[in-house]
């Protein structure tokens, strides 16, 4: 089969990196990609991921069999209502599937329609209502854009200060644009984040290796949030018992409610979730693989990810099997300092070519080549993977990679997979 993967991210390059090991797969497509997918796929640098029209007319002229979509942007325009409607094969959900993602109102009323456990909330377009509602519930509070923000738009305010600014930002000053229009306020919750990877055809799905991402900037989950900063699978806290309480009370009722709804939902539902006193709350929906969370649960996956993603789009996941490495997997993102506010790019990357054994990945996100140079082109640029038998040596693994690799105003976290450390010797 000939594959066309949407993205340029370290999602789309540990994707590319999965589907190339397929014994199905002929010949891989990235679009646009970047320095570290072009390794094994041919990128097609001058055809954006939101470029619906250029990317259907490539996907023809080029005869792709299947196209993967990674990025939730894409998703949200409809790109896989354009490619079906065009007898294409696309994983990925429909546009209306999608705005469990691409509208945070939309999802939170879902969520409360089919007994889906959140966080109580309450949305607003207007400022002083908000503030209002803000005093009465006390800080810390949990403010959140209602569109797509690149994981920016979730702000925990501790102050009522800091909760006045944030909804300034976001309905006066309209920092996030139309995603900021309406916002949601919403409970804090306390406990640990896990993301939860549901794969479903509509009827039938999966539960991939679940994972926990580190979202802070800083070590110790201090500073603002970022896209994350690393992540490990499998999820340490997670036990048997809780993990069919998150199928029954999440996992279930979201993939029956979308049925009832009349959107079948098919592609990856990525569920994250908090572990409270109280039992596991739904935080929010993500419509596609997640960001570092990927580059971590993909090498721990045996079967064949070309067939189990095939079977999400044809309505067969219940006619293959998902087996799984009893391993550990370690991601720690390399990023340009300053990020996620303002970066330099363009600074050359060294290390890349040392000689990592083939449990170490090195996933590239914000790559490109400058002659014959991999040097920097975003805000996370590398994510280092590291597989091994138990956490504890993933992360011993992982480091010392990251350890080879530089570059200019280069930044990593150092407390990456420490919470599953802590959970393990409870």
């Amino acid at each position: 089969m000939n594959v066309l993967v949407i993205g340029s991210g370290g999602r789309e390059h540990a994707l590319t990196w999965k589907l190339n090991q397929s014994k199905n797969v002929d010949k891989i497509y990235c679009a646009p990609g970047n320095a570290g997918m072009d390794d094994i796929a041919e990128c097609v640098p001058d055809i954006q991921g939101t470029d619906i029209e250029k990317l259907l007319s490539f996907a023809c002229s080029h005869n792709i069999d299947f196209t993967v979509v990674g990025p939730e942007v894409p998703l949200s325009m409809g790109i896989c209502d354009a490619f079906e409607a065009q007898g294409l094969k696309v994983f990925g959900p429909s546009q209306k599937a999608a705005a469990l993602e691409s509208s945070k109102v939309f999802s939170k009323y879902f969520m409360n329609k089919y007994n889906i456990p959140t966080a109580a909330f309450e949305v607003f377009t207007e400022l002083e209502p908000a503030r209002k509602y803000v005093r009465q519930m006390g800080v810390p509070i949990v403010i959140k854009t209602d569109g797509l923000a690149a994981g920016k738009g979730a702000v925990i305010c501790q102050t009522l200060e800091e909760a006045d600014e944030t909804l300034n930002e976001m309905l006066v000053s309209q920092t996030f644009g139309d995603a900021g229009a309406r916002v949601i306020i919403e409970e804090f919750l306390l406990g640990e984040e896990v993301s939860v990877f549901i794969l479903s055809d509509g009827e039938n799905f999966k539960i991939l290796p679940c994972s926990q991402d580190h979202k802070a900037v800083y070590d110790g989950d201090t500073g603002p949030n970022t896209g994350g900063m690393g992540a490990y699978a499998p999820a340490a806290m997670l036990t048997p018992d809780l993990m069919e309480t998150i199928i029954e009370t999440v996992a279930k009722p979201s993939i029956e409610g979308m049925a009832l709804e009349g959107h079948p939902y098919r592609g990856l539902l990525y569920a994250g979730l908090m572990l409270t006193p109280k039992g596991p709350k739904l935080l929010e929906y993500n419509c596609r693989f997640g960001d570092p969370e990927t580059q971590a649960v993909l090498p721990l996956i045996k079967s064949d990810l070309l067939e189990l993603l095939l079977a999400s789009v044809n309505g067969t996941l219940d006619q293959v099997t998902l087996e799984v490495h009893d391993k550990a997997a370690v991601c720690v993102v390399i990023a340009s300092g300053g990020y996620p506010g303002k970066y330099e790019k363009g600074h050359s990357i060294l290390g890349l070519d040392w000689p990592f054994d083939a449990d170490t990945i090195i996933f590239h996100a914000g790559t490109r080549r400058k002659r014959n140079t991999t040097v920097t082109a975003g805000g996370r640029v590398l994510g280092v993977t590291a597989v091994a038998d138990s956490i504890p040596e993933a992360i011993k693994k992982a480091y010392t990679a990251v350890g080879k690799i530089t570059f200019n105003q280069a930044y990593y976290r150092k407390d990456i997979a420490q919470k599953a450390l802590r959970n393990l010797m409870k």
